[in-house]
């Protein structure tokens, strides 16, 4: 995958979010959906419709890398 989508985002951070419920009094999200939620945010914030997965750090790409494979 060398570019994600916005609507490619929110599907796989509502995939961790389903696999890994929000955790404690806080309602935290898992670590997974956390680490694509900033690039998430990042991309409304700037209008952006598509971002390239290199500009993505490890631990949203692996996120993003297990959600696509799941879909297989």
């Amino acid at each position: 995958m060398d570019s994600v989508t916005l609507p490619q985002l929110e599907q796989a951070i509502n995939y961790w979010r389903n696999l890994t419920p929000s955790a404690g009094e806080d309602h935290r999200l898992c670590p997974e959906a956390s680490a694509l939620a900033t690039p998430y945010a990042l991309m409304i914030m700037s209008h952006r419709r598509e971002l390239p997965t290199v500009e993505l750090d490890e631990r949203a790409r692996a996120a993003l890398q297990t959600w696509a494979a799941a879909l297989k």
